[in-house]
């Protein structure tokens, strides 16, 4: 059985945002259009739903939308050296929050709590998400 598509307005009223974030979204490529009518008129997955919603919840913990665009983009192996980069960064993050004075303990700590966020977030990516 194949999936329904949604012409913009639907994607937008089930995502909760305005046609023009949609097309916003489309631009920077965070969503795809899956196909396109005879009449040109552009057609998204349901999921899309979903990835808008993670792209916000994405925002909100203060990633750029071209950050998040270039996430959605970058190839399978390059997977291994983002990780490996959170891991030195999170290792640099500790070194800091160690030898920092109680007023600048509590900001780094402010700053774990906000990455350990994003990489939870980051943790529900399914793999297949589609791109």
């Amino acid at each position: 059985m194949s999936e329904a598509l949604l012409k913009i307005g639907e994607l937008a009223a089930r995502a909760g945002v305005s046609i023009r974030t949609v097309d916003y979204y489309t631009t920077l490529g965070l969503i795809s259009p899956a196909q396109r009518t005879a009449s040109n008129y552009r057609l998204y997955r349901g999921d899309d739903v979903e990835r808008i919603h993670l792209v916000q919840r994405l925002e909100v913990h203060g990633l750029p939308l071209e950050d998040i665009a270039r996430a959605f983009t970058a190839a399978p192996a390059d997977t291994a050296a983002v990780l490996g980069q959170i891991d030195t960064d999170l290792r640099t993050l500790q070194e800091a929050a160690d030898a920092a004075s109680p007023e600048m303990h509590g900001l780094l700590s402010v700053i774990a709590n906000r990455v350990h966020s994003l990489i939870t977030i980051a943790l529900q990516l399914p793999p297949d998400l589609p791109m």
